[in-house]
């Protein structure tokens, strides 16, 4: 068994906080540019959008309002996904900071 002494397992803590952090950062920048933008949600949104406007051209009361409260899930969905991403870097930066305090306890 390999002896490891305090400094090394502190080193050994940074840089997997350091990992750990920019895997967290990294994870949070794409989901915030393929799933915010991501034509799926694009391409419902064009739809509920003109059925919608069918529904108003038509005088279905109830196709507007089924494609109003869709909109509204859409938006929803939308800042859920946003949250997610914020929350994922804002975490990777902790985990940084925290690999940060550990290097400089070594210096």
């Amino acid at each position: 068994m390999i002896a490891m002494s305090a400094s090394d397992f502190i080193l050994t803590m940074a840089v997997g906080l350091l990992l750990a952090g920019l895997a967290c950062i990294i994870t949070g920048v794409l989901v915030l540019l393929t799933k915010v933008a991501g034509k799926e949600m694009q391409t419902i949104a064009q739809q509920t959008a003109r059925m919608a406007q069918k529904g108003l051209s038509e005088d279905i009361a109830g196709l507007v309002g089924n494609a109003s409260a869709l909109i509204e899930a859409l938006n929803a969905l939308v800042k859920t996904i946003t949250g997610v991403g914020v929350f994922l870097v804002l975490v990777g930066f902790i985990l940084l900071a925290g690999a940060y305090v550990l290097i400089m306890q070594l210096i």
